[in-house]
């Protein structure tokens, strides 16, 4: 096959329905997904993260799904070098590609090249002492200090996202500019990959109604009893998988210190406040077309099209 490889990227926030449409585009098309989700790498953690069901993984492949264990490392880079390595192998299969998922800096660092502050920005004294503080004060405390020093990326930024606000702490001392300097310096200008961006949207309150549901049928399915099994199988409660939206909150509750209303309502609030970090991230995207969830296969003749041309 020649030419370079066109994705087809879905994006959008949590709960607004991305794999649900991205199915029904692909399987027409024979297509096939990769999952641009930061947490869906994880083995053993489905409730949780929402993966595509087995009815879904049936109709169309899906990739970049379990493949890490919950206490192993994973990130933009190793997100990058993998799929990468997929879309190779589907392009020489002449199958369309569909990028699918809710982590924007995954999707750009895989479409528009991986951003490095460089050797300097990178220091194992100050990481391990930031390490330390975090032991010692609380996630808490460092992510108020990010705040002061980098308010751009600490607005991005869960607190208890500790890996990388470790991280941005560390290129702001080792550089004495903030990662978000860096961010804007680069310009993510490589672009390896033709695309077709569509982002899925609809009215707020639809949207934070549907997150609610969402919690509540992760729920039913047994969130609580997977978060119980992970820790009881030694995953410890401060890994970057195990602070993930979800299971946190309910690590909080098996652990003692809130009850259950309160984590419940927690969770639901903080993923609708991650929904709109999503849309913020996504609508600064001047490439990004925008259709409702609904109306997806409105916009199947122009994926034909992008993909013939």
């Amino acid at each position: 096959m020649n030419g370079r490889p066109r994705l087809i990227v879905i994006a959008g926030p949590t709960g607004v329905g991305k794999t649900a449409a991205a199915v029904r585009l692909a399987a027409p098309l024979g297509g096939e997904i990769i999952s641009a989700d930061a947490v869906q790498v994880y083995q053993e953690m489905d409730v949780g993260t929402a993966k595509p069901n087995r009815e879904e993984q049936r109709k169309v492949r899906h990739h970049l799904i379990d493949v890490v264990r919950p206490d192993e490392a994973f990130d933009a880079a190793r997100f990058t070098s993998q799929a990468r390595g997929v879309i190779q192998r589907l392009h020489a299969r002449n199958v369309p590609i569909f990028l699918v998922g809710g982590s924007g800096l995954y999707i750009k660092a895989l479409t528009e090249g991986l951003f490095d502050a460089g050797a300097g920005s990178r220091n194992r004294g100050i990481r391990d002492r930031l390490k330390t503080e975090k032991d010692v004060l609380g996630p808490r405390a460092l992510y108020e200090r990010l705040c002061r020093v980098d308010p751009e990326t600490g607005s991005r930024l869960h607190p208890n996202d500790v890996f990388r606000v470790i991280r941005a702490l560390e290129v702001y001392e080792s550089t004495g500019q903030p990662i978000s300097t860096h961010h804007s310096h680069h310009g993510f200008s490589d672009r390896p990959y033709p695309l077709l961006k569509y982002g899925l949207y609809m009215d707020r309150q639809r949207l934070y109604e549907r997150i609610n549901r969402r919690v509540d049928k992760m729920l039913e399915m047994g969130l609580l009893g997977e978060v119980q099994g992970l820790l009881d199988r030694g995953y410890h409660r401060n890994l970057n998988s195990m602070s993930s939206i979800g299971y946190r909150h309910m690590v909080s509750y098996l652990q003692g210190e809130s009850g259950w209303e309160e984590a419940v309502e927690t969770l639901k609030r903080d993923t609708r406040r991650y929904a709109k970090r999503q849309l913020t991230w996504f609508r600064a995207d001047d490439e990004m077309g925008w259709v409702y969830p609904e109306n997806i296969e409105e916009i199947e003749p122009k994926i034909r099209s992008f993909l013939t041309s």
